[in-house]
């Protein structure tokens, strides 16, 4: 039986980071795998379940409603509890344009929706 291509990695050196996993064809149509690492496999702790969840949500709805919806195949947490998996349509790398960032107004804006959360509960769809 052959390895899967992502076991053979050894993850005592894996960081966290947005690696090409795999690429998939099949009929000319060709998926990229990403694994979305977010903590250091074997030496961090795992993801815990509540906030896997969370993640998984917030960036499902996220890819689902941005510019490239109609490429993503899947958004989902690993077994292992140390990332997600993004799987899209497309001979894609991991070297997309990081030039338009802030994490200052990003951690702004999570803290408030975090906030507003806690303080008015909505977690139900208005009437």
């Amino acid at each position: 039986m052959d390895r899967i291509a992502s076991f053979k990695v050894n993850h005592l050196d894996l960081l966290p980071g947005l690696y090409v996993s795999r690429r998939d064809i099949n009929n000319q149509c060709i998926i990229t795998t990403f694994d979305m690492r977010i903590t250091a496999p074997n030496r961090e702790p795992v993801i815990d379940m509540p906030a896997l969840h969370t993640i998984e949500h917030m960036g499902a709805t996220y890819l689902r409603n941005s510019d490239r919806k109609d490429e993503i195949v899947y958004f989902g947490p690993m077994g292992c509890r140390t990332g997600c998996y993004i799987v899209i349509f497309g001979d894609l790398n991991s070297d997309g344009n990081f030039s338009e960032q802030n994490l200052s107004m990003a951690k702004y804006y999570i803290a408030k929706y975090r906030d507003s959360l806690i303080k008015e509960r909505r977690f139900v769809y208005p009437e």
